[in-house]
């Protein structure tokens, strides 16, 4: 079974949920209209569903193959790359000035979407030039933005995300690649590893966005500055020069993803490679956060990507398997395996989470782009808080529940699924890196807690609970029966967060909320999920009102809704109990009783 991108579902989101009109309001994003978005959702589903999703599986089987300093991708991958940036699909948020379309980031994200559930090992490439492109665009020089944008946005030029090294792993403080002055560039020498795409056979030039220290900087991460390391360097006509000092010195042997070379880099083996210094000496921690920050809400993205992929091939081999007597058949010929009821609670419980997930990941997206757009500054300062409240939660809480839905994808297939021949077993193998990427869940989980949460005082938590708390009181003047009915979980789920919140806060030694930071995220990556699916449930009962509406499909908005909210929203409650109750336990052993 091949991939259909599940483009009424999006649409729906978007439309209905996260207010697209309304940033179409806004200056700058006036063509994003419903019906050129939904001509853009239509022509991604044709491209990712036929293009990119019959490589997924080659790429798994073959590989990317890495000789004599070279990366040859999958058969079929430079071809598809090629119709990829002539449909221009890596430069849909860009900005115009530099080849960009211009279009809001909630709209990119919901193409990209798409990408990462066709074939997450291609999506990865773009993924990594469209942070490389935010970071150069924020932070760069006029002078480098002109060398280096218009060529990766069109896609003819990839980038990469240089920061681990074999010592330093996640603690940046630990990284020693260096940077000697040289006149108008540097000199880099040191060693990357984890580079995903950082050596390819794809596009014609690769540049690197690599921290490194300068002599005289100082010790921890603020010593640490930011450098463009073009693969080749730069012509004055803008074309492709001299190979630099840079060079990939092997590929890892993953899991999974195996088509996205991830490669060991290697600066300076012969003088020393040359860089340009982005913005100040030692700011490059923050520059880099502007990419990181993208990167993570994009591999947010992934995790739900991946999960959808992984369940339309559950529910097809469902529908076509049939074993045992089913209590849900109506007959002989009806004892498919989704007439089950166990099986009908795992396809329940991975399509409300998807779409829950699917729902807060444009969300977030939405409220960068009214952050960056709207004429009210309270309002672009309150949508900022709000993004950056909910990146943690996009990525920490998607790739957790992407990496479990891709497992019940194999639990639906029996043995089946463990044998590689179905391709269940991939999506879980491919899904599990994604917990990793940018920053490990508990990364992630400490970011929520200390500079998302406790930094403000619970400024931003307080807005997005009175938010949830107004979606309520409008769900409470409905007069359906089924939306009502998300009403006391997700009050329940509400106060209980809250309870969370107020321990949290009334902390004042880090270690115990780092004990819970966890289950903090995933107490409020539920909750927020199940906002959006009640946001869902409320949309689907007023266009239930008009009689050319497809009640088919509002009703199963409204199912899911209600499924998430008794079936996912009392793990809310347990949360807020583990939270407030076994800080001090989780840390009671001493290290060497473990």
């Amino acid at each position: 079974m091949t991939y259909v991108a599940p483009v009424k579902e999006i649409a729906f989101v978007l439309n209905q949920v996260v207010g697209l009109a309304d940033i179409a309001e806004l200056e700058g994003f006036e063509e994003a209209t419903a019906d050129l978005v939904e001509a853009i959702l239509d022509e991604s589903a044709k491209f990712t569903g036929e293009i990119l999703a019959p490589l997924n599986s080659v790429g798994d089987q073959q590989g990317s193959q890495w000789k004599e300093g070279k990366v040859t991708t999958p058969d079929g991958w430079q071809e598809a790359y090629r119709q990829f940036i002539e449909n221009g699909w890596g430069s849909l948020s860009f900005p115009p000035e530099f080849g960009g379309q211009g279009l809001p980031m909630c709209v990119s994200a919901a193409v990209q979407e798409m990408w990462h559930s066709a074939n997450m090992s291609f999506g990865l490439c773009p993924l990594l030039t469209q942070g490389a492109v935010d970071a150069i665009d924020h932070h760069a020089s006029d002078e480098l933005k002109q060398r280096y944008l218009p060529k990766m946005v069109e896609g003819i030029w990839s980038g990469t995300m240089n920061l681990t090294e074999p010592q330093a792993g996640s603690d940046l403080a630990a990284v020693r690649t260096r940077a000697e002055p040289a006149g108008d560039h540097y000199l880099i020498t040191g060693q990357k590893i984890y580079i995903t795409y950082g050596e390819h056979d794809l596009t014609e030039n690769i540049i690197h966005m690599v921290l490194a220290r300068l002599p005289d900087a100082p010790a921890g991460v603020k010593g640490i500055s930011l450098f463009i390391v073009p693969k080749f360097l730069v012509n004055e006509d803008g074309s492709p020069g001299e190979r630099n000092d840079v060079h990939c010195v092997s590929i890892e042997h993953k899991l999974g993803i195996h088509a996205s070379p991830t490669c060991v880099m290697s600066y300076g083996d012969n003088g020393g490679a040359i860089g340009y210094l982005v913005g100040k000496e030692h700011h490059g921690l923050a520059y880099m956060f502007t990419m990181m920050n993208q990167a993570r809400h994009a591999v947010g993205v992934e995790g739900y990507g991946i999960a959808e992929r992984a369940y339309q091939k559950a529910v097809g081999y469902a529908r076509d398997r049939k074993q045992g007597n089913t209590l849900l058949g109506k007959d002989e010929d009806d004892q498919s395996i989704i007439n089950h009821p166990d099986v009908r609670r795992i396809l329940m419980s991975m399509r409300s989470t998807i779409e829950a997930m699917r729902g807060l990941g444009l969300a977030c997206a939405a409220a960068f782009d009214v952050a960056r757009r709207h004429p009210d500054s309270n309002v672009r300062e309150r949508m900022q808080r709000r993004g950056e409240l909910l990146t943690p939660l996009v990525k920490g809480w998607s790739t957790e529940m992407g990496v479990e839905l891709c497992s019940l994808g194999v639990q639906v297939h029996g043995g089946m699924g463990y044998i590689e021949e179905t391709g269940a077993a991939q999506m879980l193998r491919d899904a599990r890196i994604t917990t990793i990427y940018e920053g490990t869940t508990a990364i992630q989980a400490n970011d929520l807690i200390g500079r998302k949460t406790a930094r403000d005082g619970g400024r931003g938590m307080a807005e997005l609970i009175a938010d949830m708390r107004s979606t309520l009181a409008e769900i409470a003047t409905l007069d359906d029966s089924h939306v009502k009915a998300i009403l006391p979980r997700m009050e329940s789920a509400i106060d209980a967060a809250e309870s969370a919140n107020t321990w949290l806060l009334s902390q004042n030694d880090a270690t115990l909320p780092a004990a819970i930071s966890v289950e903090f995220l995933m107490m409020h990556g539920r909750l927020a999920g199940g906002w959006m699916m009640a946001r869902a449930a409320l949309a689907a009962a007023r266009l239930k009102q008009s009689a050319e509406a497809d009640q088919a499909f509002l009703d199963a908005r409204i199912i899911l809704a209600r499924y998430y909210a008794e079936r996912t929203l009392p793990l809310v409650e347990s949360s807020s109990t583990i939270i407030l109750n076994s800080a001090g336990i989780t840390i009671a052993l001493d290290s060497a009783q473990l």
